[in-house]
């Protein structure tokens, strides 16, 4: 079955609560997301204020881009979670008087 674009951007700030600031690849394996899908949702996480990019200058110019969660993403991803609980809830609550009858 397929994930919702919502489910999606969910999966990604999940993986980057859970785990800090990470690099693209490392999102894309731990959210199980292709990446040209990936880059287009942190498009859209940065533009909402839910993710930042951050860069880290190495040694020899190379630069290094790390995604990570902001206070906002946080407090997005617990409404969800909250969210989420409260229908489940409901969905079980709906389904026990069906039984009754």
């Amino acid at each position: 079955m397929r994930r919702s674009k919502l489910e999606m951007y969910v999966d990604i700030l999940k993986v980057l609560a859970r785990h800090g600031p990470l690099k693209l690849t490392h999102i894309m394996y731990k959210a199980n997301i292709n990446c040209s899908v990936l880059k287009q949702n942190l498009d859209f996480l940065i533009q909402q204020n839910l993710v930042e990019e951050q860069t880290l200058h190495k040694k020899r110019n190379k630069k290094r881009v790390f995604y990570a969660i902001t206070e906002r993403g946080r407090t997005v991803l617990k409404y969800f979670r909250e969210l989420n609980s409260a229908l489940q809830i409901t969905e079980e609550a709906s389904k026990v008087p069906a039984l009754l009858y």
